[in-house]
């Protein structure tokens, strides 16, 4: 599924239900698909939507409105751009996440709070690697990937500090993930490239970075991860909030195109 391959994030706008929803769906598909399809124009080889804008987010529970919206943009994102496209309901609403691919025909899931605990901005999150793959299972989904954040980012991971991250990686290994994502501290903070090297030796499924992606160290991360997750670095200032800077995703992807020869 990867080859050095760069994942393009598309931060929905605010859905219904959250405090800054605008009262538009018809505005949150447009603006979605627009990015999409300007991802595609630039070379990116797949895309990811994830209701970043839904702060403060809840803790593995999310309504209804949520979980339907998100179907109807991913599906509406993927047909219009016909780009590979995964999808990440926040905060840890994995299930949801799931249901969201299956009904949509979306490609993978970035799941969080996959193996052990750690304390999120929302408060205590616990494993959920037995239940969502179950699910998985229930519903018929076994082709979805599901790939799993491991010493999240935007956590405390106090509670776990004698288990270290390649621990971590071949536990999620164990637990049957698909593929693992390093990140930094927080969004747009670098991975640290030793730690992305630790775990890819100690496991043999898919590493993908996870922030902190810049034209600057792409060639050090695509030389040691299957893939990686750019959101920031594609905006207006390098702040994920801000519209897409086409001349950047432009020059990133031919950057990736030179370091892929």
């Amino acid at each position: 599924m990867f080859n050095k391959t760069v994942i393009a994030m598309i931060h929905v706008d605010p859905l219904p239900g959250t405090p800054l929803w605008g009262g538009s769906m018809k505005k949150v598909l447009d603006k979605a698909v627009k990015e999409a399809l300007l991802y595609k124009e630039c070379g990116v080889d797949m895309v990811a939507v994830e209701n970043m804008h839904d702060t403060p987010y809840l803790n593995r529970n999310v309504g209804p409105e949520i979980s339907a919206s998100m179907a109807v943009v991913g599906y509406e994102v993927k047909r219009a751009s016909s780009l590979p496209c995964g999808i990440q309901i926040l905060a840890g609403a994995n299930k949801e996440a799931l249901a969201c691919a299956f009904a949509a025909g979306l490609d993978f899931i970035r799941a969080e709070g996959f193996v052990f605990s750690h304390i999120a901005d929302e408060g205590l999150i616990n494993s959920c690697a037995g239940e969502l793959l179950r699910y998985r299972s229930s519903i018929g989904a076994n082709e979805i990937p599901v790939f799993t954040d491991i010493k999240k980012k935007h956590s405390s991971h106090a509670i776990t500090s004698d288990v270290d991250i390649a621990e971590t990686a071949r536990a999620a290994e164990f637990f049957r993930s698909d593929g693992v994502i390093i990140t930094g501290r927080s969004t747009g903070l670098q991975a640290d490239l030793e730690e992305i090297k630790t775990v890819k030796l100690s496991i043999g499924i898919p590493v993908l970075v996870g922030s902190g992606v810049t034209i600057d160290n792409v060639g050090s991360y695509l030389n040691i991860s299957d893939a990686i997750i750019v959101g920031s670095w594609f905006k207006h200032e390098s702040k994920w909030q801000n519209p897409i800077n086409t001349d950047k995703v432009k020059l990133f992807m031919e950057k990736v195109r030179k370091l892929r020869k």
